[in-house]
Order: C-alpha cells, then sequence, then structure tokens
C-alpha cells in the first residue's frame, strides 16, 4: 500500500486524531508577542471503511495569510505532494487529503486565525481567541494576521537560536507588488506596531522600537534597500515625529548624510527626550569619530529613558570609545537587567512517526546525519557559560569581553579594584567598626581592662565583646558557631572555585592533559590577581560618582561617619556584573590553556589534534573574545572532520564576505543553502546567503558573482539554488545588480 506521506514536505503524525490543533489552542494564552510560525494540520484517508484516518502537522511561515482563499490554496497544493503508489498495476487504495486546518497567529489582536478546508467541499474561516471561543474573521484582523506572519517570517527566518522540527520556511514576499501590498499594510497598522512586543533587549516597546520596525528595517537593511523604508517613513513621520529616527537611519543607510543630519536637527526641537533619536545622533558621531560629542547625547538618552537597558549600552560603548574605562565599568554595573523572554513556541508533542524526506538533489554534498565521534567534545568545553546567555545578559557580556580586548585581563581586574569596593577593603573597615563598637560597649559595662582584652576578634573578622564576666565567652559555642557562621565572601568569589550563574554552572575546566601545568600556574595567578573583589550583602556605597546621578534608579546610603575610613570614591558591584566576570574569567583561561597547547605542539612540531566539535566551540569562544583570525583557523579546521554542522560554513561565509572574497565565499554559500535545504528552509530571502551576496554585490558587482558561479562548474541543482539569490537582486534592484 502506498505510503501515507508527502514527497518532499515534512510532518509529524499524530497518536490521537486533532491533538496538534487541540495543543496549539490550549497554548494560545502563553503566546506573548509575535506567536509561533503557522501550523498546518490535514486529515488523511483513504476512504476504504475499515481504514483508520491519520493525522499528520507540520510549521510554516511564509505562506500569504491576507485571506482565506490564500490559506487554503496552500492546503490544496499539499493535495498534490502526497506520495503516489509506485506499483501502476497495484489495486490497493492510496492515501488523500481529505481535510486540512490552517492555524495563523494574529500578534496584534492575540487571536489564531483558522481556516478549516474540506476536500471536496468548502471553506471556512474564523477565529479563535485566548479563552478558546470562535469569533467571525473581520477584514481589520485578516490584515493584521498578514503583518504578523510576514514579521515571523522575516525575523524567524535565520534566529539560530530559534529551533522546531518539521519547520517548513517560505519567500514571504516575492515579487515588487507583494513587497508594496506589504509596506501599505505596514503604515495601516504602524501605529499599533507596539502592540506585537520588541526585542528582549528593549523593556517597554514603543511606535519606534518593536518587531514591526525591527522586521521592516532588517527585511530592507540586508538588502541594503533603504529607499522604500525611507519613503514609508517620511510618510509617518508627519503623524508621529518620533518616527525621524528610523528615517535618518535610512538616509544613512542610503549615504544621504546631509539629508539624516538635517532630518535629526529639526526633530531633536521637535522630541528632545527621544532616547531613539539621540541614538541615531550618537551612531553617526561615532562614525565620524566624535566620540566627546556622542557621550554627551548618550548622556541625555540615558536620562530620557534610565530603565531601558539600550540606553546605558550605549553610553558603556562609548566611554569604551573614549578610553575612559573606569566610568565604562561604572555605567556597565548601572545597566538594568531584565528576564529574557524567548521567542514563542508551540508545546511539544510525543509523535508517532516523524517524517523528514530530504532532497538528494542538493543534499549529496552533505555528510550523513549520524553522529560520530566527530560530535563529542570535552565536557569542560561544553560547560562553558557564556554561549548560555541570553538578552541583556548576553549584550552585557559582550560590552565587558570588549573591554577585556582592549585593555586585558590584568588591566581590567586593576580598573575594577579601583572603582568597586572589594572584599578585603571591606573587612578591614567592618572590623574596624566591630572593634570600635565592642570597645563602646564594654566601656558602659562598666569593665577596667583594656581595649583588646574586652574584645574577641573572630576568623571572620567579626568583633564582639568579651562576656566571660558574665560567666560565658562566645567561643564556647565554637563547634556550633562555625555551623551557622556565614562564609566569608572571600571564599564565595576565589576564581579557582566554581561560582553559579542564572544561566549554567561554570566548571574547574581541564582541556587536557598536556595542558594541566599551564592551567594551574594560569589560575594561580588570576586567584592572586581576582581575590577579594565581591559584593557584599548590606553595605551601599555613597553616589559620589558622576554617572551614579544619571541613575534615578538605584539609591545609595553613606557608611555611617563614626567609621574610621569610608569608600566615598567607590561603588558597589551588582552580582549579575560579578557572575560576568566570572564567566569572562573562565573563558579567557580556557583561550589561553588552548593557545598555550597550539604553541606548545607547534614548537615540538606535531599534530595538534580535536574533535570537529571542540574546534566549533573554540571558534565561538574566539569569536566572542575578538579574536577573530583564530576564531577563523578553528572554524577551517571543523571543516576538515566529516561532521554534520552548519555553523562552522556559517560562519565562514560571513568572514569571506566581510573581506570580499568572491570564490570562497561562493564555495561556503553552497554548503550553507545544503543544509538549509536539508532543514525546509526554502526561501530565498532575508537569509544570511543573500546578505552576504548583496554585501559582495555592492563591492563586485552582481555580474562578476554570476560568472564566477558559472566558471565553478556546479551541478544544475545547486548552480539553481545559487542563482536563484541573484535573481532576487534583479527582481528588486538591489545595489549591484546592474554591473
Amino acid at each position: 500500500m502506498a505510503e501515507p506521506t508527502f514527497k518532499e514536505i515534512p510532518e509529524l503524525f499524530e497518536v490521537d486524531l486533532g491533538e496538534a490543533i487541540t495543543a496549539r489552542t490550549e497554548s494560545l494564552s502563553t503566546f506573548r508577542e509575535l506567536g509561533p510560525p503557522d501550523l498546518c494540520h490535514v486529515v488523511k484517508s483513504t476512504g476504504r471503511s475499515g481504514q483508520r484516518d491519520l493525522g499528520s502537522y507540520h510549521y510554516i511561515s511564509g505562506v500569504d495569510a491576507s485571506s482565506s482563499a490564500s490559506l487554503a490554496a496552500y492546503i490544496n497544493s499539499l493535495t498534490y505532494a502526497i506520495e503516489e503508489n509506485s506499483a501502476w498495476f497495484s489495486k490497493n487504495a492510496s492515501w488523500k487529503v481529505r481535510n486540512g486546518c490552517y492555524c495563523c497567529f494574529n500578534a496584534f489582536s492575540r487571536v489564531d486565525i483558522r481556516v478549516d478546508v474540506k476536500i471536496p467541499g468548502g471553506v471556512n474561516a474564523y477565529v479563535i481567541d485566548m479563552r478558546g471561543e470562535r469569533h467571525e474573521a473581520t477584514l481589520e484582523m485578516w490584515q493584521e494576521t498578514y503583518v504578523s506572519a510576514i514579521l515571523r517570517a522575516v525575523l524567524y527566518s535565520d534566529d539560530p537560536t530559534y529551533f522546531l522540527e518539521a519547520y517548513r520556511k517560505l519567500d514571504p514576499i516575492t515579487s515588487p507588488e507583494g513587497e508594496i501590498r506589504f509596506l501599505q499594510a505596514a503604515e495601516a497598522l504602524f501605529m499599533k506596531g507596539w502592540q506585537v512586543g520588541s526585542d528582549p533587549e528593549i523593556q517597554v516597546a514603543t511606535v519606534v522600537s518593536n518587531h514591526l520596525t525591527a522586521g521592516i528595517m532588517k527585511y530592507f537593511g540586508d538588502s541594503g534597500r533603504y529607499q522604500q523604508a525611507a519613503n514609508l517613513f517620511e510618510k509617518l513621520a508627519l503623524r508621529e515625529p518620533e518616527v525621524a529616527s528610523l528615517l535618518a537611519r535610512s538616509y544613512l543607510g542610503m549615504n544621504e548624510e546631509v539629508r539624516a543630519v538635517q532630518i535629526m536637527a529639526e526633530a531633536i526641537k521637535k522630541t528632545p527626550q527621544s532616547y531613539t533619536l539621540l541614538h541615531a545622533q550618537c551612531d553617526f558621531l561615532r562614525t565620524k569619530g566624535k566620540f566627546e560629542w556622542a557621550v554627551k547625547l548618550a548622556r541625555q538618552a540615558v536620562n530620557c529613558a534610565p530603565s531601558e537597558f539600550v540606553t546605558w549600552e550605549k553610553l558603556t560603548q562609548l566611554y569604551i570609545d573614549l578610553g575612559q574605562y573606569e566610568s565604562a565599568l561604572l555605567t556597565l554595573n548601572s545597566c538594568p537587567m531584565f528576564t529574557f523572554n524567548g521567542r514563542d513556541a508551540h508545546r511539544s508533542l510525543p509523535p508517532s512517526r516523524i517524517h523528514l524526506p530530504f532532497s538528494r538533489q542538493i543534499g549529496e554534498i552533505l555528510p550523513d546525519r549520524t553522529k560520530t565521534e566527530e560530535d563529542e567534545a570535552d565536557p569542560a568545553l561544553l560547560r562553558l557559560p557564556a554561549p548560555g546567555l541570553r538578552g541583556t545578559w548576553a549584550r552585557a557580556y559582550a560590552l565587558l569581553a570588549r573591554l577585556v580586548s582592549q585593555v586585558g585581563w590584568d588591566e581590567l581586574l586593576k580598573t575594577r579594584s579601583c572603582v568597586f569596593v572589594m572584599e578585603e577593603e571591606y573587612r578591614m573597615q567592618k572590623t574596624q567598626g566591630d572593634i570600635q563598637a565592642a570597645a563602646m560597649a564594654a566601656a558602659t559595662n562598666g569593665t577596667k581592662e583594656s581595649d583588646a582584652a574586652r574584645v574577641v576578634i573572630h576568623e571572620d573578622g567579626s568583633a564582639v565583646p568579651n562576656d566571660r564576666d558574665r560567666g560565658r565567652t562566645p567561643d564556647d559555642n565554637a563547634s556550633t558557631r562555625g555551623m551557622v557562621s556565614p562564609v566569608s565572601a572571600a571564599s564565595r568569589t576565589s576564581f579557582s572555585e566554581s561560582s553559579t550563574l542564572e544561566v549554567n554552572t561554570i566548571p574547574t575546566i581541564r582541556v587536557s592533559s598536556e595542558s594541566e601545568r599551564e592551567r594551574e600556574e594560569e589560575e594561580g595567578k588570576e586567584e592572586h590577581q581576582a581575590n577579594g573583589d565581591k559584593k557584599v550583602n548590606g553595605v551601599e556605597a555613597p553616589p559620589q560618582i558622576a554617572i551614579v546621578e544619571e541613575s534615578s534608579e538605584k539609591e545609595h546610603t553613606p557608611l555611617p561617619d563614626k567609621e574610621p575610613f569610608s569608600f566615598s570614591n567607590k561603588r558597589l558591584c551588582e552580582r549579575w556584573l560579578d557572575n560576568l566576570f566570572m564567566v569572562l574569567y573562565e573563558d579567557l583561561r580556557v583561550w589561553t590553556i588552548f593557545r598555550a597547547e597550539v604553541a606548545h605542539f607547534k614548537t615540538q612540531h606535531v599534530a595538534y589534534r580535536k574533535t570537529g566539535h571542540e574546534w566549533e566551540v573554540l571558534g565561538d569562544l574566539g569569536m566572542r573574545l575578538h579574536h577573530k583570525e583564530e576564531a577563523k583557523e578553528a572554524y577551517q579546521r571543523c571543516l576538515d572532520s566529516p561532521r554534520y554542522a552548519i555553523k562552522p560554513w556559517l560562519k565562514l561565509m560571513e568572514m569571506y564576505a566581510d573581506e570580499g572574497d568572491i570564490p570562497r565565499s561562493i564555495q561556503t554559500a553552497i554548503r550553507v543553502a545544503a543544509y538549509q535545504y536539508a532543514d525546509y528552509t526554502e526561501m530565498t530571502y532575508p537569509t544570511q546567503i543573500a546578505k552576504s551576496f548583496f554585501k559582495l554585490g555592492q563591492i563586485h558587482g552582481h555580474a562578476k558573482i554570476s560568472f564566477t558561479l558559472l566558471s565553478m562548474g556546479l551541478p544544475e541543482p545547486i548552480l539553481r539554488i545559487m542563482d536563484s539569490y541573484l535573481q532576487y537582486g534583479k527582481t528588486f534592484k538591489v545595489e549591484g545588480y546592474d554591473f
């Protein structure tokens, strides 16, 4: 009997018929922002009595969701994609699609639009709200759904952190006419854009900081076609002056700097409190090397939006540009951190069967998707915490990594000790305060002994009056006291010991036996430098630093005047920043060991071996720490192993495109395209390949890329796929298409 599967479309078969639709309905209230990709559910039947119907589904983005007819057309297209009976003389009944349901989330109204299709039969469109109740679909809802679907297709197109099994990606916009229709719908819904949410680094979505504006800027920015975006924002700026920040960025993308400056100058008079507009000016001044001017604007942006992470981040970046590393560290310490909320996703159900057809046309150049020893890696490398950082935590870590790349670890620790209260300083001050307090208490009791005799100082630095005149000594309870006394902060913050971060646990890393001696020496050195600089609970620093005055969120209490000395020029290090220092330390320690091993093996003229997965992790580590050339070398070593992994090819493609290297960019792009098609990404744009090709096209022109492709003698299916990116450039007139 024929297989109940589609030829080239992935699908998950249900255990119970209709369970995927039921699970989506129950999950609607959990969708916070753009919602998950569309769900297409079909029921297959042979038409024979006694034969059980089968339900299967797959996820998809890029389908035109402007009407019930377009969604019904997609379900109807599946009827021609089902596997046919290979034996023409067979009398067994074949499987056919009996009905289907297409679900598309409306991120503006927070409802799910669904289209039921019966074959043969009619089409029924309706709306399911958060409570699971059914309503009629209005024209306005269809417009919102259409824009929501395009935004998901654009923003989820190349998100490496978002993975769904059986997720098919198609081109959301295939013609200039479709692009015009999208721009018209975006203009109509622009003022409601804040309803769809924003990136995790944005605390409060606004008219100009949300997923709608991010999608527009990504769609037109990746191809360098800012003119269409500028035309849209020109009309919207008349209604909302704050849109001028997006308009100015569009003109800067078009290299129309004079017009952009004029727009920013006019807009800042109307909306002087817009941090997005101030940031647009900052970015322009940074490109011109006017960092002092940009800092003044960044400070004003912090005052305008002190609760936004991005304003503090921009100020930190500018302080680093200026070489004012102490101010940069203090500003970073003041960043408001938010809980990371990832992309909306479906609730995963255990399928009865998974069908993932693999096209051999382009897939034959890929290694087998089987796990080998090349997929194994040192557990210590896999446990590095930094890759698990998301949202504001990842962005803050990037700032810290940039700092250490410019000043070095030793200098960063010195800067840290200059601006933050160190543990030893705190303990000295606390001990002296306790001695004074205990001495005063003893004097009040009227004893005649000396201060030293009246006070007992414990190992943890605390000092209390000696109570032996009253018949008991505090140290009599030393055994139980040791059990309940607080652990000293110095022991908690030793960089040679593990510390807990929200994302992961920092391990004690041993990369290989050859590096054990270097590791111990490195640990000893770092531990000596970093010992005793941890935030201690219960102590507040006085607001003497200028940056404190810019933050309206944090209140600081001065230490009492009776203390022998105070930290009038220091701040307390936030616990999250202290944890990030630990994360950075682990990255640096592993990187130092790795480079020492490489140097050692080179001097010994011995091949340095790692698995493909280990080279990939080390490449990621090099990129995080701004060692680009070493990272490139690590990614290139990944390719020596027959391992099924897209990341090394993708990273190298981006690097070669930045360098303007056409042959290598194409060679890596072919592999990336093969991996994408193997994962059912059948879209041309926006993708990383298209972005890289268009970057090359701005330098060399599309004709040179096309001739290079022809000269490589590629098989016809692969050549057709690679040429589709250039055809997109020709259709939409991307810069370089005509030379």
